[in-house]
């Protein structure tokens, strides 16, 4: 999918909301477990629910992985689900070097046909470069997430520069690429960061987790991140997928996700 065509769906469906397909066996309606394959009915169920007002979804590749080969076979069968023209992002944070990220890039786009894959750049450019010979292909950069830990190392001053490392690691980061196959991940909960963010990558998409469940706002999101062609696909898994746990758990995530909409096509309105 083309930065364009993404930019169309989120103005046909007035919305940048990305559900996260974190599919926990444990969290899951009772009543599907006896289903023949439990996590792929939640997973059909959520998207006949919220594919109206969704743009993208992001299955997290560990809840599928845990379950091995049948947990794969769950997220194959998601992924021939999803229609065609919503993005898709493997959240899968590789990050790896030589030809251990060319395989890693034949898994995600040419067997699972996602449309883009979440790297970790700790190992610099060759283990980001693999996934950028794709076209119409996207990488997902982790920039400024919003774990507790991430104070441990992307706050970190460097000596020579006095910016800050994740900061280094945006700048970085653009020389290899351009926005039209590079997104970087910034948490909602450091919505401010997002004024210098804009600053050094005026024309990126950047993926945001963190809006709802974990108390990010959607206004200031929206107020300190939106660009020109919106520039946002904003994350809530739990808060969509989890807001209900009884038989009518579609429904409610249906109403969680129209919830997010109406308030993104105000937002919108308010920046484009």
């Amino acid at each position: 999918m083309t930065r364009q065509q993404l930019f169309d769906k989120i103005k046909q469906k007035e919305s940048f909301l990305c559900v996260g397909l974190d599919t926990d066996i444990n969290k899951i309606p009772k009543h599907l477990l006896d289903t023949e394959d439990p996590l792929f009915e939640f997973n059909k169920q959520i998207i006949d629910a919220t594919a109206q007002y969704a743009v993208a979804y992001k299955p997290n590749l560990a809840f599928y992985e845990a379950h091995g080969s049948k947990g794969l076979a769950s997220l194959e069968k998601t992924m021939e689900y999803i229609p065609k023209d919503i993005f898709t992002i493997a959240d899968a944070k590789r990050g790896d070097i030589g030809n251990t990220s060319n395989m890693y890039a034949k898994a995600f786009f040419e067997n699972m046909d996602f449309d883009s894959v979440t790297v970790a750049p700790y190992m610099g450019k060759d283990s980001v470069t693999p996934y950028l010979e794709y076209q119409r292909k996207w990488v997902v950069l982790l920039a400024a997430t919003s774990n507790e830990g991430s104070f441990d190392f992307q706050e970190l001053l460097l000596d020579e520069t006095g910016e800050k490392l994740y900061e280094r690691v945006i700048a970085k980061s653009a020389e290899w690429s351009n926005p039209n196959n590079m997104m970087y991940v910034v948490g909602a909960t450091r919505a401010e960061t997002l004024i210098g963010i804009r600053r050094m990558i005026p024309d990126h998409f950047l993926l945001i987790p963190g809006v709802g469940a974990q108390g990010g706002s959607l206004e200031k999101v929206c107020t300190y991140g939106m660009n020109k062609q919106c520039g946002l696909l904003v994350n809530s898994s739990r808060g969509i997928i989890y807001a209900g746990d009884g038989e009518d758990f579609a429904e409610k995530a249906a109403a969680a996700a129209k919830e997010l909409q109406v308030s993104m096509a105000a937002q919108l309105l308010r920046h484009l």
